[in-house]
């Protein structure tokens, strides 16, 4: 399909100019395709993960195990979406020389999509192998972030993602719920 910018007009929710591969906390939220809720239920105020559910929290786990410089805080899945705090930190460079008998080439400093899209993909991977439906798609495209600028803000998101479960019947991410998302 062809460029058609009467069709084509997504907009881009990014910071415009803003380098999101620089030292900071973000807040994310990622939805599930359609807003199905695929990643298990709220029973009481409590997130009731199923196996995909599960498999999510499993690989936000895994982050900093793929980019060392990564620090991951609170999250929490819920039936259609997943909140989570991430920290991107200063340490970009591993330059261990036992390896290959050479230094080894710096690490790359990832931006906030590249952490998303791994986290995503993996997700996506693993859920679909289990479902023996490759290709599917379980999360929506683009993901929502918020630059936490302070340690209120920080405190604010915390809480928010703590108390998200207990909200569930009238959050806007709930499927029989409008929602701007």
């Amino acid at each position: 399909m062809k460029f058609d910018p009467r069709i084509h007009n997504r907009q881009s929710i990014r910071l415009r100019g803003y380098d999101y591969s620089q030292a900071g906390a973000y807040f994310l939220t990622t939805c599930a395709q359609d807003r199905k809720c695929v990643f298990g239920t709220i029973e009481n105020g409590v997130m009731i993960a199923n196996e995909f559910g599960d498999i999510v929290y499993e690989y936000w786990q895994k982050i900093p195990e793929h980019f060392p410089n990564i620090e991951i805080d609170l999250a929490v899945v819920m039936p259609n979406h997943f909140h989570g705090i991430l920290v991107i930190g200063d340490r970009y460079f591993d330059n261990d020389d036992s390896r290959d008998g050479g230094k080894t080439p710096p690490l790359r400093k990832p931006i906030l999509g590249q952490i998303v899209g791994y986290f995503k993909y993996q997700t996506t991977k693993s859920i679909n192998k289990i479902r023996n439906q490759m290709g599917v798609k379980i999360w929506q495209r683009n993901y929502y972030d918020h630059i936490i600028r302070t340690e209120e803000s920080l405190e604010n998101l915390r809480e928010y993602i703590l108390h998200n479960p207990l909200r569930w019947d009238i959050d806007q991410l709930h499927p029989n719920n409008p929602s701007k998302w």
